[in-house]
């Protein structure tokens, strides 16, 4: 659905997404870069498990949190991309671990 226009001074890097190498720029965000991928869900909803996609970009509809680097709920549309970053697909309704 969407693609990455090539900025050919961008740094790569390399980003894991439910385990799956992906790679991205610097200066994109994590919901950017979830967008791209095959299957664009970032989350699912606590109640009856509906799909949800990054989708305002600005952090007011709170489709777009994930798992980064083991904590839950980021919005990943305020959150640039970093090298060896791991995101997971948020399923359901947070837990808490202790």
């Amino acid at each position: 659905m969407f693609r990455k226009l090539n900025d050919p001074g961008a740094q790569a890097l390399s980003l894991t997404i439910d385990g799956v190498p992906v790679k991205a720029e610097a200066g994109e965000t994590v919901a950017a870069v979830l967008l791209r991928q095959a299957v664009p869900i970032a989350r699912s909803t606590p109640v009856r498990g509906s799909p949800r996609a990054p989708y305002c970009m600005m952090g007011v509809c709170f489709d777009c949190l994930a798992i980064v680097d083991g904590v839950a709920s980021t919005q990943t549309c305020m959150l640039p991309v970093r090298d060896g970053m791991r995101v997971e697909r948020q399923q359901g309704k947070r837990s808490i671990t202790s």
